[in-house]
């Protein structure tokens, strides 16, 4: 670039232009989509860039792009291609009178982008745990390490429920499956190591949360993916870490509820003895 630290602010974002990187901070204005606040900053390395467009916009905008190479940014990859057009943290919205003054930084920058092609790593930084949100069947919480789902009574289904609370270490996992809350059945699903492709729906799955209206939403579920989703790129199989004693009044309100269950027929005699025994074996 001409000089380090030029700076090109456009609608929600304000990018400047470094030696080896574009630093992207995000607007936390209330008209600012939520996963761009979310997200705050981010430095892409230039590394991690194919390319660069300019092209016009709606309403008297033009849009400069930044086209992150495939397998560089985790946030990225676990959206595969959902997010909406407004929702994309690599678009810069300018007002069109900025247009000569965007093309000015489209050749300064294209000179430098040397790499092409998927990267063998992630190049941008995941999001920074920990983080969690709440599904519409339960809360999923990842520590960095630790991915835990723990089920709510109110929206978990009977198979969940059966399964209990989840815990997985990030060296059992082969990947994560986001869909997004803004399509039908959408959900976050952790691929396991050892496990098969789950055909089960994911509200059937003790290995995902559901999503729904209110529930899920992207600034909070992809940010979560994303981040899981590298740690597991940079992890090795471990051995699971065993559960902690949990709380003996949680344990009686899911033996309660697991007590409903059995009276409405959906866990048969066996079920509710082995489970209720492991629950008591919790305590």
């Amino acid at each position: 670039m001409s000089r380090m630290g030029d700076v090109l602010a456009g609608f929600h974002a304000a990018w400047e232009f470094e030696s080896d990187s574009v630093l992207i901070r995000y607007e936390r204005g209330i008209r600012t989509p939520k996963l761009f606040q979310a997200l705050g900053e981010r430095r892409v390395p230039l590394e991690a860039i194919a390319g660069v467009t300019l092209t016009r916009g709606k309403r008297g905008t033009v849009v400069l792009r930044v086209e992150p190479r495939p397998g560089a940014d985790p946030l990225m990859e676990a959206a595969a291609g959902q997010l909406k057009e407004s929702g994309d943290p690599y678009r810069l919205v300018l007002p069109a009178e900025r247009e000569v003054l965007a093309e000015y930084y489209a050749d300064e920058l294209r000179p430098l982008l040397t790499e092409s092609g998927p990267a063998d790593r992630f190049l941008v930084k995941p999001p920074e745990g920990p983080l969690s949100f709440k599904a519409y069947d339960g809360k999923a919480s990842f520590d960095g390490r630790t991915v835990n789902f723990r089920w709510f009574w109110t929206g978990a289904s009977s198979a969940k429920w059966k399964a209990g609370d989840q815990s997985f270490s990030v060296g059992e996992l082969n990947g994560v499956e986001w869909r997004s809350p803004e399509v039908f059945e959408g959900h976050l699903r952790l691929l396991r190591r050892d496990a098969e492709a789950s055909a089960a729906q994911a509200d059937q799955d003790p290995a995902a949360v559901v999503f729904g209206l209110g529930y899920g939403p992207v600034h909070e579920s992809l940010p979560f993916a994303a981040a899981v989703l590298a740690a597991v790129r940079t992890s090795s199989p471990v051995a699971a870490v065993p559960a902690p004693r949990r709380d003996p009044a949680d344990i009686a309100e899911r033996i309660r509820h697991l007590g409903e269950l059995h009276q409405a027929g959906l866990v048969t005699d066996e079920e509710f003895s082995v489970k209720k025994a492991e629950l008591l074996a919790e305590l």
